[in-house]
């Protein structure tokens, strides 16, 4: 649990609560303002004013022009993948010390497989594929890291969080062109990995604002694009856009 604190509202309860909370399960817990057990239904490890935003890199721009982008929608995002299969190690980690420069804080790098450059940059921590080393391996002997895992069904989901995955990315929910060809997984299969995992699920592919509450209203916990901001004319303008679809309302 994190140390920020806001000031929450919670059905007919108000109080002083951390920004983050724990899984998503049913859970009680004693509150340091009210002195008393709370119970909560299906809390999560996001904000509870607004679902996650991931930002993924797509590989094909520039770094200059990524790093200027981000530079001015980075307040807008929770979470900003760094998925450049085609760098090196020293070119990952002089791009991560780009974004830095720029103002993108560490805290929301998230490094795709490369464990070695998360590490040594403090980025927050990785994304790990198929191929990758196992959730079980770096939260062993780097547990600082925050740990994801792309996966494509309940299976591979049940696996990577008995594996100590902290969460997923899930998908394609809907056609995409960067997966020509392929039938997209679908709404009620995103419906079955969310009620069958504890750990959040950000959900990837084809995500657009005017779909974006069919999304979060399947049990994502997020989304996740590329090219829907990064591809924008307007980046700035998309990801408000995005923005404005998470926002969860109170009770």
């Amino acid at each position: 649990m994190v140390n920020q604190r806001r000031e929450v509202v919670y059905g007919n309860l108000t109080f002083s609560s951390p920004a983050t909370f724990f899984t998503k399960k049913k859970v009680a817990f004693l509150h340091p303002t009210f002195g008393r057990r709370i119970s909560l239904k299906e809390v999560t490890p996001i904000n509870l004013l607004s679902k996650a935003i991931h930002l993924i890199s797509n590989g094909k721009m520039p770094m200059e022009q990524l790093s200027e982008i981000l530079a001015d929608i980075h307040p807008y995002a929770d979470a900003i993948h760094l998925r450049e299969k085609q760098m090196t190690a020293k070119e990952l980690y002089e791009a991560v010390n780009l974004l830095s420069r720029v103002g993108v804080p560490l805290s929301k790098i998230i490094i795709n497989d490369r464990v070695d450059v998360a590490v040594i940059t403090g980025a927050k921590g990785v994304q790990l594929a198929y191929h990758s080393l196992d959730a079980s391996m770096i939260k062993t002997n780097f547990p600082q890291l925050t740990v994801g895992c792309s996966i494509h069904s309940v299976e591979e989901g049940k696996k990577v969080q008995r594996l100590g995955a902290d969460y997923v990315i899930y998908g394609h929910i809907f056609s995409t062109q960067s997966k020509p060809g392929l039938e997209p997984r679908g709404l009620e299969e995103l419906k079955k990995l969310t009620g069958s995992l504890d750990i959040p699920v950000i959900a990837i592919g084809g995500i657009a604002p005017e779909n974006t509450k069919q999304v979060i209203n399947s049990g994502a916990d997020g989304i996740a694009m590329l090219s829907g901001v990064l591809n924008a004319d307007d980046p700035l303008a998309a990801i408000k856009g995005y923005q404005k679809e998470v926002k969860m309302e109170m009770c």
